[in-house]
C-alpha cells in the first residue's frame, strides 16, 4: 500500500535526515522518493511487547514519520527476556512511556502517537482511521479477530505475526483482493486450548525474528516494492531454522470479507471467543478438576489424599527454587512410591504418605 501522495506533495528531508538515511537513499528500491514515502507514512502498532518492541524500534529507525502505539500494560520483569524496547529500570513504568523514550532516543524525527488504552470494538475504528497500515503485535485471539475485522471495515492492511515457543507465523491480511485473518481462521479455538506465552513460554529471540519480518512487510507496503506476504502465510521454525510458506486464498464465503458478508460491524470479541472475564482452561476429557485454592483448603483441613506430582523435572526445579512456591507444601508421591493398598497405622487410620 504505497502512499498515494504525488512526489511534489511528499514531505521534504532536512540535511540531518538525508545523512541519517543515507544508506537507504543509495538503494534504487528506496531512494529519495521512497524515504519521503516512509516519512509520510502513518503506521499503527498494536502492542509494545515481544513483537511490538522490534517493530517500533526498526520502523522508527527506518524513518516512518508517524508511529502509533496502542498499549495499556506496565513493564514487568518477565517482559525483559524478549521485549527489548524496555529496560530493567523501566519495570513498573507504563509500556507506552518506556517505548516513547526509546523511540525518541533512536530517532527524534518520528512523531509518536500513544494510545494508552485497551483496543476495543468501541474505539478501534476511530483509532485506525488516522493510520495507513496496522501491524498486529497482540497475543490473544479476541484482539486478533478485532484487528482483522476493523482492518477489513476500514480498508487498512493488517500485518500479522504470532509466536509460540520456537514457532512463529507472519502474513499480510485484509489487503485488496487478498484474504483476511478469518479466511485462515474462521473460528477461534476453544478458550484455554492454545496456551499463551505466559503458559507455554517463548524463545526470547523469536519475537525479534517475527517482529522484524512484520516491520519488513510494513516498509514494503509503504514503498510499494517487492512481493509482500499477501495470500501467503510464512511459517517460522526457529528450532530447526526452517521457513515454510503456505498459499492462502480469499474465501468467498468469509463472513467478513466474502462476497456476502454477514458480519458488517464490530462485535463483542470476548464473547465471540467464548471468554467470560478471566479465561479458563478447557476440560476436554471430563476428568474432575479442582483449583489451586480448593487444593489449599483441603490441605489446611488436613484431608487425607495423595497428591500425584506429574510436573516435568524443569517445572519441579523452578518451584523448588521458590518462584512459584505455595505456602505449605503438600504431601506428594511419585509414581514408584504409590502402593496398591495404602498402609494403616495400629489404629487402622491411613498412614502418612511418603515424601
Amino acid at each position: 500500500m504505497a502512499t498515494t501522495l504525488a512526489p511534489d506533495q511528499l514531505p521534504a528531508l532536512n540535511n540531518e535526515e538525508i545523512l541519517r538515511y543515507s544508506r537507504h537513499l543509495i538503494m534504487p528500491e528506496v531512494g529519495m522518493e521512497g524515504q519521503q514515502k516512509l516519512k509520510a507514512a502513518r503506521v499503527l502498532c498494536i502492542g509494545t511487547g515481544g513483537l511490538g518492541s522490534p517493530l517500533a524500534l526498526y520502523l522508527a529507525a527506518a524513518g516512518v514519520g508517524t508511529l502509533g502505539l496502542v498499549d495499556f500494560d506496565v513493564v514487568d520483569f518477565t517482559n525483559l527476556q524478549r521485549q527489548i524496547i524496555h529496560f530493567t529500570d523501566d519495570v513498573g513504568r507504563p509500556k507506552l512511556e518506556s517505548a516513547r523514550q526509546k523511540i525518541a532516543a533512536i530517532n527524534p524525527f518520528v512523531n509518536v502517537k500513544p494510545f494508552e488504552t485497551k483496543l476495543t470494538s468501541q474505539n478501534a475504528l476511530q483509532i485506525f482511521s488516522d493510520f495507513d497500515i496496522i501491524v498486529d503485535g497482540t497475543d490473544n485471539f479476541p484482539t486478533r479477530f478485532l484487528v482483522n475485522d476493523a482492518c477489513v471495515f476500514t480498508g487498512k492492511p493488517n500485518v500479522y505475526g504470532s509466536i509460540f515457543r520456537f514457532e512463529g507465523q507472519a502474513s499480510v491480511f485484509a489487503a485488496k483482493d487478498g484474504p483476511c485473518y478469518r479466511c485462515l481462521y474462521p473460528e477461534p479455538p476453544p478458550p484455554g486450548l492454545v496456551p499463551s506465552c505466559a503458559e507455554g513460554g517463548v524463545l526470547g529471540i523469536l519475537p525479534g525474528l517475527v517482529g522484524l519480518i512484520q516491520a519488513t512487510e510494513a516498509i514494503k507496503l509503504i514503498l510499494g516494492s517487492g512481493n509482500p506476504l499477501i495470500g501467503r502465510l510464512l511459517l517460522v521454525d526457529a528450532l530447526g531454522m526452517k521457513f515454510r510458506e503456505l498459499k492462502l486464498r480469499k474465501n468467498p464465503e468469509c463472513v467478513v470479507c466474502g462476497t456476502h458478508p454477514t458480519v458488517t460491524k464490530l462485535i463483542d470479541y470476548e464473547e465471540f471467543c467464548g471468554l467470560r472475564g478471566q479465561e479458563q482452561p478447557v476440560n476436554q476429557n471430563g476428568v474432575p478438576e479442582i483449583t489451586v485454592e480448593e487444593l489449599k483448603q483441603r490441605m489446611d483441613a488436613k484431608q487425607d489424599f495423595v497428591l500425584l506430582d506429574v510436573r516435568s523435572p524443569a517445572e519441579h526445579d523452578e518451584v523448588r527454587k521458590g518462584r512459584f512456591c505455595a505456602a505449605g507444601c503438600a504431601r506428594t508421591a511419585r509414581i514408584p512410591d504409590l502402593q496398591p493398598q495404602r498402609p494403616t497405622d495400629p489404629a487402622g487410620r491411613p498412614a502418612a504418605s511418603r515424601q
